[in-house]
């Protein structure tokens, strides 16, 4: 599969603020699974900013290997200096279900076009250097269906792959039940219809 599934998310909040020609740039960090938490945490920024120029910001609601969840603001500012190089970082650092606010408190001296682009990009890196991160890992429910000779064998094959079995069901055949990393699909079926010469039947939960 060409799709990763394994991906790192942010672990808490993070602030990280700078001062430049006088300006305040007040950069806010965090966890969003999905567009709609991404909205909540951007107003609730703007909230406990409400004097503040602009608030521009970025999210990546997803993983970051699909640009189906992505959103962007400039909020005010110069079209394309702010909300889409704040985006930009976010892609590059790899980093998914990811929403990033830079607040903005103008001092009273413009900073140019290019000015701006280093403002926004400079503060979204200093509060990503300090973000903590852990691993996501996206499984599909797979139900793996043998004749009992061949219970052991999948056993087998699942630790090899470092998986763990949820549930196992006994009828007149073995249902074994387990979250598969959805890059391990293809490879994990292939070593257990070898194993079992053919015998497994495996199915993909695919919701």
């Amino acid at each position: 599969m060409s799709r990763k599934s394994t991906y790192l998310i942010p672990s808490r909040t993070v602030t990280a603020e700078q001062e430049i020609k006088k300006s305040r740039f007040i950069t806010t960090a965090g966890h969003a699974s999905d567009k709609a938490a991404a909205m909540r945490f951007v107003e609730s920024v703007r909230k406990e900013h409400p004097s503040a120029h602009h608030n521009c910001y970025a999210y990546i609601a997803g993983s970051p290997f699909d640009t189906t969840e992505i959103g962007f603001s400039d909020d005010g500012e110069v079209n394309g200096t702010a909300g889409k190089p704040i985006l930009s970082v976010l892609q590059h650092k790899g980093i998914g279900e990811i929403v990033t606010v830079v607040t903005r408190y103008f001092g009273g001296i413009r900073l140019g076009t290019g000015g701006l682009v280093r403002a926004y990009t400079g503060s979204v890196t200093l509060a990503l250097d300090v973000l903590p991160l852990k691993k996501l890992v996206t499984t599909k429910k797979a139900i793996i269906t043998v004749p009992y000779q061949y219970e052991n064998a999948v056993r087998l094959a699942l630790d090899k792959f470092n998986i763990a079995i949820e549930e196992a069901v006994y009828t007149d055949e073995v249902l074994i039940e387990a979250g598969i990393p959805e890059d391990t699909l293809d490879k994990l079926a292939d070593e257990i219809m070898n194993a079992t010469r053919g015998a497994a039947r495996i199915k993909i939960n695919k919701t």
